[in-house]
C-alpha cells in the first residue's frame, strides 16, 4: 500500500469504525439476564432482586422498574441464584444458567405470602461452574471494591497478580507461566496486546472494572496473537434507572495521592457514563537502589461513554477514552551521583462504537470496532551517565471484528473473524557521556527513524457441547501476520470438562495450539542495519513468531458451599521462544528469540466465600521453566554475538523461573459495618546474570542490594512481604454508602528485590513499609 493512500486510510478509519464497527456488549464470555416478575394475576411488580454467583464474586442488589422488568448485563459464564420479593407477596428463589451472549430470559411469578416461610439467598450450586471445560479464574466486583490499595500505575496488576501463575518482574510487569510481554488484556471486548505496565502504557484504573476473568490455559479460539495469559476486564454499567456514581480519594506513603470520580445516568433507553482520575506519587517505578532516587510520576484518564437500546434487539454503544502519564526514570548510585535525570511519558487515546443484534431467539450478531493512538517517550534532560537516551515512539491502531453466536439445545457455536493494522513509527537517538563504560569503537552517537505497519488477520470458529456431566469444547483458529516476515498458522484447541455431583467437583483438561507474534517495542530500530555500526561484531535475525502447545489437567471442587478448590498441573512447549534484551545501557528493550523452551509446573488455590465472617484466599504456584539455544531471532552486539553464534546447544533458566510463588488475603467481619484483614506474599527469587562481579554490584547498588543477592546460586534471595488492613462503613443511608480504609504493604520491612541486571538501569525492588488511607463514596 502507498504512503499517501496509507495517511488517507488513516485519517477516515475513526469515522469508519465510529459509523459501521462495534462490539458484542455482552463480551466475549458474558452474558445477561432479562427478568420479569409479576404478581398472582400476572400483573408487573416492582420488586427486590438480589443476583448471587459466588463462583464468579458476583453479589449485586436491584430493583426491577415499574413495569417489573430488570437486565442485569455483562455477567460471566456460569450459574446464577436469584432471590426475588416484593411487599405483601411471598419471596422466591431460584436458579439460572449463563451460557452465551444471547440473553437468558427469565419470568418469575410470586405468590401470595405463606406464614412463617422465608427464602434465604445462600448462593448454593453457584460457587462452582458444572459445565466449564477450562479453569479460568473469576475476579467479581466485590473482590474489585475491596481490595488492597495500590500505587498508581497498578492496580488492575495488583488485582492480577494475587493470582496463581503470575509475578511480577521489572516495573510491575505482569509474566504468566513463565511467558515474557505475551500478556493481553482485553477491554470490554478490545483486545490490546501492547505492553501495558507502568513504564510503557497507561493504566486501566481498577475503579472502573465490574469484572475479571483470567485465563492462563483453555483459551476460546477467539484469542489470539498473545497468550501468555489472557486478562478479560469489563467496566463498570449500571442497570438501574437514575443517577448514580462514585467517588473516592486516597493518599498516604511516598507523598501518594490519587482520586477518582464515576458518574452515570440511566434515563429510559438511555445510559450515559463519565469517569476520571489523577495521581501523583514519589514512586511510581520499581526503584533501582533503596534510596528511590527520582521515582515521581504523575497520571490521568478520562472516559466518556454512551449506550442506547434501540429495540429489544438491537444496542448500540459508543466510548471515548483518554490516558497519560508522566514519570522520571530511578537513578542507581552512580547515576544520581552524576546529577542524571531522565524523563518518560505515554499518551493514549482510544475510541470504540458497539454494536450487537439478535437474530432470533437462538442467534446473535456482533462487530467489534477500535481506532487508538499511542505515543511513548524517553529523553534525558541533564546529566546523564554513560549515555544520553531519546525516544519517540508512537502507533496508530485500527481494529475490526465480527461474531456469529448460535445457541441450540445443549450447543454453543460461535465463528468470526478480526483484522488489526497498527501502524508503527520509531524515532530513536542517544549520545555517550562516558566512552569508558563503552567497548572501544562504539560510536558516539546514533539517529534512527523508521516506520512501518504490522497488519494481522485472523478467523475462528468454536463449538460448545454439554452431554449431560460432560462439556466438550473444541475450536480452530486461523493467523496471519505480516511486519518484518510474513507468516500464517491453524492453531486447534480443545478443551472437555466432566461434573462429579456427589464429590462437587469438576475436572478438566485443555490443549492450545499457541501462534503468537513477537512484541512490537522497538523492532524496527533492532531489525535496521543502521545499528550494525554499534560493533565490529553483530549478529541481527528475523524474529519470527513463537509457536507451541499448551497441556493443562485440573480439578475444581466446592466444599460446604463456601469453601472452594482449583488446583492445576500444566506443561508449555514453545519454539521461537520469545525474549527481550536492551541496547546498550539504554533501557530501550527489544525483542529476541531463542530455539526452544519447556515450562511446566503447579498451581492452587483456596477461596473461602462468606464462611461465617470470613472471605480470603490462598494461593501457591509451582515453575520450572528453561530455555534452549542456539539463538533464532533478534539483535546481538559485541561479546553476545560469540554467544549467540557459539552456543548452539545447552538450556538456562528462564528469565521468569521463579519455582515457589505465594499469596493469601483474609478478612473478618468484626462488627456490622468494621472488618480488618491480613495477608503475605512470597516468591522464591527469580535468576540473574549480572556481566561483572560483586564488587562491581555493590558500587552501582549498594551493600543493602547485594545482601539480597545469592551469586553462588545466580538467584534473588526469598521475597516476603506481610499486608494488614482495617476498614469500615462510616455513613450508610438510603442508596448512598460512604467506607474508610487503611492499608500497609510489606510491614515486616524487608527489602524485596524483584529483578536484578534488568529493564531501567539494573534492577527493580519493591515497596518498603508503607500506608494508604482509601475514602469511598457510593450513590
Amino acid at each position: 500500500m502507498a504512503p499517501k493512500a496509507l495517511k488517507v486510510w488513516m485519517k477516515a478509519l475513526p469515522l469508519i469504525l465510529l459509523l459501521s464497527s462495534a462490539i458484542a456488549l455482552g463480551q466475549v464470555n458474558r452474558g445477561e439476564i432479562r427478568l420479569r416478575v409479576v404478581d398472582p394475576a400476572g400483573s408487573p411488580v416492582r420488586a427486590f432482586v438480589e443476583i448471587v454467583s459466588i463462583g464468579n464474586g458476583f453479589d449485586e442488589k436491584l430493583t426491577t422498574d415499574a413495569s417489573g422488568r430488570l437486565d442485569a448485563r455483562l455477567l460471566p459464564f456460569g450459574t446464577y441464584q436469584l432471590k426475588v420479593n416484593a411487599p405483601n407477596l411471598a419471596a422466591d428463589a431460584e436458579l439460572i444458567e449463563i451460557r452465551s451472549g444471547l440473553p437468558a430470559e427469565k419470568s418469575i411469578q410470586l405468590g401470595l405470602p405463606r406464614v412463617n416461610t422465608e427464602v434465604e439467598v445462600t448462593g448454593a450450586g453457584t460457587l462452582l461452574d458444572a459445565n466449564s471445560p477450562s479453569s479460568a479464574m473469576q475476579i467479581g466486583g466485590r473482590q474489585v471494591h475491596q481490595r488492597l490499595s495500590s500505587l498508581p500505575g497498578r492496580s488492575v496488576q495488583d488485582l492480577v497478580l494475587s493470582q496463581p501463575g503470575w509475578l511480577y518482574e521489572g516495573n510491575a510487569v505482569l509474566h504468566p507461566r513463565g511467558s515474557e510481554y505475551q500478556t493481553q488484556f482485553v477491554i470490554d471486548g478490545i483486545p490490546l496486546t501492547d505492553n501495558r505496565s507502568p513504564g510503557f502504557g497507561p493504566e486501566i484504573e481498577a475503579d472502573d472494572l465490574q469484572s475479571v476473568t483470567i485465563f492462563t490455559a483453555g483459551f476460546p479460539a477467539e484469542y489470539g496473537r498473545k497468550l501468555g495469559g489472557v486478562i478479560e476486564l469489563n467496566t463498570q454499567h449500571e442497570p438501574q434507572q437514575g443517577l448514580h456514581g462514585e467517588t473516592a480519594v486516597s493518599g498516604g506513603s511516598y507523598d501518594t495521592a490519587s482520586s477518582y470520580a464515576r458518574l452515570q445516568d440511566v434515563h429510559a433507553a438511555n445510559s450515559f457514563n463519565v469517569t476520571a482520575a489523577g495521581s501523583m506519587t514519589d514512586h511510581f517505578l520499581n526503584p533501582v537502589v533503596p534510596q528511590n532516587y527520582t521515582n515521581t510520576g504523575t497520571s490521568g484518564d478520562f472516559s466518556a461513554q454512551f449506550e442506547r437500546e434501540l429495540n429489544s434487539k438491537d444496542r448500540i454503544k459508543f466510548t471515548l477514552r483518554r490516558e497519560l502519564t508522566r514519570f522520571l526514570i530511578p537513578n542507581e548510585l552512580i547515576q544520581q551521583k552524576a546529577g542524571q535525570l531522565q524523563n518518560g511519558d505515554s499518551f493514549e487515546t482510544m475510541e470504540t462504537a458497539n454494536y450487537q443484534q439478535i437474530l432470533s431467539p437462538e442467534s446473535l450478531f456482533t462487530m467489534a470496532g477500535m481506532a487508538r493512538q499511542n505515543s511513548h517517550h524517553l529523553y534525558s534532560n541533564r546529566n546523564p551517565t554513560p549515555i544520553a537516551v531519546f525516544q519517540d515512539n508512537s502507533f496508530r491502531e485500527g481494529y475490526f471484528k465480527a461474531t456469529y453466536s448460535r445457541h441450540h439445545g445443549h450447543q454453543e457455536f460461535k465463528a468470526g473473524l478480526d483484522s488489526d493494522a497498527v501502524f508503527l513509527r520509531e524515532n530513536f537517538r542517544y549520545v555517550i557521556t562516558e566512552a569508558t563504560q563503552f567497548d572501544p569503537g562504539t560510536p558516539p552517537s546514533l539517529s534512527f527513524t523508521g516506520a512501518r505497519p504490522d497488519l494481522e488477520q485472523s478467523a475462528f470458529v468454536e463449538d460448545q457441547v454439554h452431554l449431560d456431566k460432560w462439556t466438550l469444547d473444541a475450536g480452530l483458529r486461523w493467523d496471519h501476520y505480516q511486519l518484518l516476515l510474513n507468516r500464517q498458522a491453524l492453531s486447534p484447541r480443545f478443551a472437555i470438562g466432566r461434573y462429579f455431583p456427589a464429590l462437587k467437583m469438576a475436572a478438566h483438561g485443555s490443549y492450545d495450539r499457541i501462534f503468537q507474534t513477537p512484541s512490537s517495542d522497538n523492532i524496527l530500530l533492532s531489525s535496521s542495519a543502521q545499528v550494525d555500526a554499534l560493533s565490529s561484531q553483530f549478529l541481527r535475525l528475523p524474529v519470527q513468531p513463537s509457536r507451541g502447545n499448551d497441556f493443562e489437567l485440573g480439578i475444581t471442587k466446592a466444599f460446604a458451599d463456601r469453601v472452594r478448590l482449583d488446583a492445576n498441573v500444566y506443561r508449555r512447549d514453545a519454539r521461537n521462544f520469545a525474549d527481550d534484551d536492551q541496547l546498550l545501557n539504554t533501557g530501550v528493550s527489544y525483542p529476541i528469540a531463542f530455539d526452544k523452551a519447556t515450562i511446566y509446573g503447579a498451581e492452587g488455590k483456596l477461596q473461602v466465600t462468606k464462611l461465617g465472617n470470613l472471605n480470603g484466599f490462598v494461593s501457591y504456584s509451582y515453575m520450572v521453566g528453561n530455555a534452549w539455544f542456539p539463538v533464532t531471532g533478534g539483535l546481538f552486539l559485541g561479546q553476545g554475538v560469540s554467544s549467540a553464534v557459539t552456543q548452539l546447544s545447552g538450556h538456562f533458566p528462564d528469565s521468569q523461573d521463579q519455582r515457589n510463588t505465594a499469596d493469601t488475603q483474609f478478612t473478618y467481619k468484626i462488627a456490622a459495618r468494621a472488618w480488618v484483614g491480613t495477608g503475605a506474599s512470597y516468591g522464591s527469587g527469580l535468576p540473574f546474570d549480572f556481566g561483572g562481579t560483586q564488587a562491581d554490584a555493590f558500587a552501582e547498588y549498594g551493600s543493602q542490594v547485594v545482601s539480597r543477592l545469592n551469586f553462588d546460586r545466580g538467584r534473588i534471595r526469598p521475597l516476603l512481604a506481610v499486608t494488614a488492613s482495617a476498614g469500615a462503613d462510616v455513613f450508610k443511608h438510603d442508596r448512598v454508602q460512604s467506607s474508610l480504609r487503611v492499608d500497609g504493604e510489606n510491614l515486616n520491612n524487608r527489602l524485596n528485590v524483584l529483578d536484578f541486571n534488568g529493564l531501567f538501569s539494573g534492577n527493580a525492588i519493591a515497596p518498603a513499609r508503607s500506608f494508604l488511607v482509601r475514602w469511598d463514596t457510593r450513590f
